[in-house]
């Protein structure tokens, strides 16, 4: 089991927020008061980057229409980027990849890597 953690980095567009770990029941609480707790401007862009998402339930799903919610009353705009491809499927089957923005994990082999 891998904690969640979340980074905000500042950029020129928007906020860009890391998740990494698992996102779930008893932690998507903490991406939800990370996301609501940001001061968006009307035609920013929120990022949420999944690249180091481990693991993502139904309650992950919702922190993400949460902070779509957010982005959408402040008049910006959010986009879901390096999402992993069992998240992707379940955006896809919900059609939530229709409502996001959504650029999935590029997966790359490297000898010895990843």
């Amino acid at each position: 089991m891998s904690p969640l953690t979340t980074t905000v980095r500042d950029t020129a567009t928007g906020p860009v927020i890391t998740v990494a770990g698992e996102l779930d029941f008893a932690t998507a609480d903490e991406l939800r008061d990370v996301v609501t707790g940001l001061a968006l401007a009307p035609g920013q862009r929120l990022v949420l980057d999944l690249g180091r998402l481990d693991f993502c339930d139904s309650s992950g799903i919702t922190a993400f229409i949460v902070a779509r919610n957010h982005a959408t009353a402040a008049h910006a705009d959010i986009a879901l980027v390096a999402v992993p491809g069992a998240v992707l499927r379940v955006l896809r089957v919900t059609g939530l990849d229709q409502v996001f923005s959504v650029a999935p994990r590029q997966d790359t082999h490297r000898a010895g890597g990843d």
